[in-house]
């Protein structure tokens, strides 16, 4: 079954993209939890003029995130963490921690937008994580984990 999304769905598509979809996941998950409508001829029609109306903004909101990337790039994060002689950290380094580290520095980032390679960062050192700032922009960091 064809649908439009109109939330951007991870692993799925992003908002306003026409996607195909087993007929039980749409009817009884995406469409209930209003995640999508289908995609009927009057509702192309609608998403074309939306779609439209709307290029000059995402166009602007883009270039915004291409200006923000270019100031980040050259941010190096270093995070304190309580650890053990051994170098394993007491907890792990979570997304917020490094959004809070990376608002520190004068950006606006939420913790959302941290992308981390590892699910969790159990251990002193440098690593590099992924900052989305738009579906299409990606900035990496490096980042060190120091012991406190």
């Amino acid at each position: 079954m064809q649908i439009i999304l109109t939330q951007d769905i991870e692993n799925l598509g992003h908002k306003d993209e026409i996607v195909v979809v087993k007929d039980g996941y749409a009817r009884n998950y995406l469409i209930p939890k209003k995640m999508a409508v289908m995609a009927t001829e009057s509702a192309r029609k609608v998403l074309a003029e939306n779609i439209r109306q709307r290029s000059h903004k995402e166009a602007k909101i883009k270039n915004d995130a291409e200006s923000l990337a270019s100031r980040m790039s050259g941010l190096k994060l270093a995070i304190g963490v309580k650890a053990s002689s051994t170098g394993k950290i007491f907890g792990s380094v979570t997304p917020l921690m490094i959004a809070e580290a990376i608002n520190k520095n004068g950006f606006e980032i939420e913790r959302k937008q941290v992308v981390v390679a590892d699910d969790h960062i159990k251990e002193v050192g440098n690593y590099t994580i992924k900052v989305k700032l738009h579906k299409d922009v990606f900035v990496e960091l490096p980042m060190e984990v120091i012991p406190e």
